[in-house]
């Protein structure tokens, strides 16, 4: 027997489970904005510690840069320091000496999403975060949400908050986090060299990469910097398509995330 379709039941279904859904992450322990290569990881470390995570990507879709690979050649880098990362989700590798491995870019984005979700991290795509929410301290707790159809249509549409206890910003190249922060709070300092968004400097893969992981840390009150958006606070330079950095970065975002928890 067939099952009967009925196209406003599904219309209730969706609307109804999206608002469950979303009304659950109003309160959040950790908000990561991007869902890159250093966002992904950080959701899937921070979440399976039992820590109550969501990651807001204003694309339709989550992986960041690493769909394009290097220059639409759909294959990433890593290098052995990240290797274990990446194969504790599945992904496989080729390893072609020197301490370089090739992975499948649509694998790592599909098994990197996937190991987030299973550790119990919410993903929300198309939702852009337009600002941040401060205490009484001028320290950040939570996000500001609209749907990025919204921003790309300069629509006058008020947003919705959403509380986080930490937020990590790994919004890549456009480091939105950080500079909404510095725009937008008086006085503001982050820790950067100038106290402020530095902006990346040119490629250098090989001082990037040992860098990024270093560099990685709370910026501001609340807030965490990881993967390029870490890079174009400090200073640091690009990388290019080598990749391990980055899910490095998101590791050391969880960790940092953790100890900012914790009691």
């Amino acid at each position: 027997m067939s099952t009967k379709i009925d196209a406003t039941r599904i219309t209730s279904l969706i609307v109804s489970s999206f608002a469950e859904d979303f009304l659950a992450d109003v309160k959040l322990d950790v908000a990561i904005v991007g869902a890159g290569p250093a966002g992904l990881t950080a959701a899937r470390l921070v979440a399976s510690q039992g820590y109550k995570v969501a990651v807001f990507e204003r694309n339709l879709h989550v992986g960041g840069g690493i769909w394009g690979g290097g220059m639409l050649f759909p294959r990433l880098v890593v290098q052995e320091e990240a290797k274990a990362l990446l194969e504790e989700v599945g992904i496989s590798l080729k390893a072609c000496g020197e301490g370089y491995y090739v992975a499948d870019s649509v694998e790592t984005v599909s098994k990197s999403a996937a190991a987030a979700i299973d550790a119990g991290a919410h993903m929300w795509v198309g939702m852009t975060v337009e600002d941040v929410m401060i205490d009484d301290q001028q320290r950040v707790c939570g996000v500001v949400l609209n749907w990025g159809a919204v921003q790309k249509a300069q629509l006058h549409v008020d947003p919705l908050a959403v509380q986080a206890r930490v937020v990590i910003d790994a919004t890549g190249h456009d480091c939105d986090v950080l500079r909404t922060i510095e725009r937008k709070i008086p006085g503001a300092r982050l820790d950067t060299p100038t106290g402020g968004v530095v902006g990346e400097r040119p490629m250098n893969a090989a001082l990037a990469e040992a860098q990024i992981a270093e560099l990685t840390r709370e910026v501001y009150p609340g807030v965490i910097a990881a993967g390029m958006a870490v890079n174009a606070a400090t200073g640091a330079p690009r990388m290019g398509p080598i990749f391990g950095g980055m899910f490095l970065s998101g590791q050391r975002a969880a960790q940092i995330a953790a100890q900012m928890l914790s009691p």
